[in-house]
């Protein structure tokens, strides 16, 4: 069960850690997919006449999606770490009013 604020008291808290890990994976996913989508449809002019999709740009694109979820992940992880409040305890964010704070388990 959430703790209400400690500074409003309202109920609508999200756990810290929780909003890490998801932010670091939608932040995987969202680079793996920009990389992907980048690699196999940006214009190349190595491009031959055919109709046959080159396979290079395959190999191209699981290297683009590689590293382009490794700094999305990065990016996820930096955007929620800065809302971490200082100190022990389970972290916890209001959405109500903003206030970041620890409950000690």
């Amino acid at each position: 069960m959430t703790p209400p604020c400690s500074r409003c008291a309202s109920q609508r808290v999200i756990n810290l850690e929780t909003a890490r890990k998801l932010g670091t994976a939608a932040g995987a996913l969202a680079g793996s997919l920009k990389g992907a989508y980048t690699s196999l449809y940006a214009p190349s002019r190595l491009m031959a006449a055919s109709s046959f999709f080159p396979m290079t740009r395959i190999a191209a694109a699981v290297v683009a999606a590689a590293s382009g979820g490794i700094a999305g992940a990065a990016a996820g992880q930096q955007m929620v770490q800065y809302l971490f409040p200082p100190g022990e305890g389970t972290p916890w964010l209001c959405l109500g009013c903003g206030h970041a704070f620890r409950i000690l388990d």
